[in-house]
């Protein structure tokens, strides 16, 4: 399968300009959520009380021409009875207007797409945040006995630009701040025992 060249060229090197953790620590302003802990130059971990929910944040850079843009990825774990491996990625459908969910899936057994996908709709709190939810990309794993969601907003991100220089922090509104943890409450929810 062919890769974009932008994706290419970032996994070989960082872009001039980056700063790790930079983009982690505006994201940590912006939550406002005092569980918000980095563990590393580009990776942090907000922890959920209320729901006994660990996520991972981890900032992943993509390298375009004269700019690079700085993204933050939420990833949770959630236990699963289902063995073996899968992979599924999530969009919006509609080309003006979010009319819906698509799934894909990428690896695994076919049956499962459609029980996932079922299981996915039943919760509709789960849904109607998914809907309202500005995410960039969504890709839901299955490796032996555990769920693996991450998540790509398109808020807490850097745009960074060389030429004219200049960088440029995309926040979170309030109302995607309680979609996000809405989303990431609601897979754990739907997920657990599936």
């Amino acid at each position: 399968m062919l890769q974009k060249l932008s994706e290419l060229f970032s996994a070989r090197r960082a872009p001039v300009g980056y700063r790790p953790g930079v983009t982690l620590e505006y994201l940590r302003r912006n939550l406002g959520l005092a569980s918000f802990t980095a563990t590393g130059p580009a990776r942090a971990v907000l922890f959920l009380e209320e729901i006994d929910l660990a996520v991972e944040i981890v900032e992943r850079t993509e390298s375009q021409l004269l700019m690079h843009l700085v993204m933050t990825e939420f990833s949770i774990k959630v236990p699963a009875s289902e063995e073996g491996s899968a992979r599924f990625d999530l969009h919006h459908s509609g080309s003006i207007r979010r009319t819906g969910l698509t799934f894909r899936q990428r690896a695994g057994e076919i049956a499962l797409l459609a029980r996932l996908r079922a299981r996915l709709q039943e919760d509709k709190a789960l849904h109607q945040s998914l809907m309202a939810l500005d995410f960039k990309r969504l890709h839901i794993e299955l490796n032996d006995h555990e769920w693996h969601v991450r998540l790509e907003h398109m808020g807490g991100s850097e745009v960074v630009n060389r030429m004219p220089a200049f960088r440029r922090y995309i926040v979170f509104s309030d109302s995607q701040r309680l979609e996000l943890l809405s989303v990431l409450a609601g897979f754990q929810r739907a997920l657990r025992g599936f």
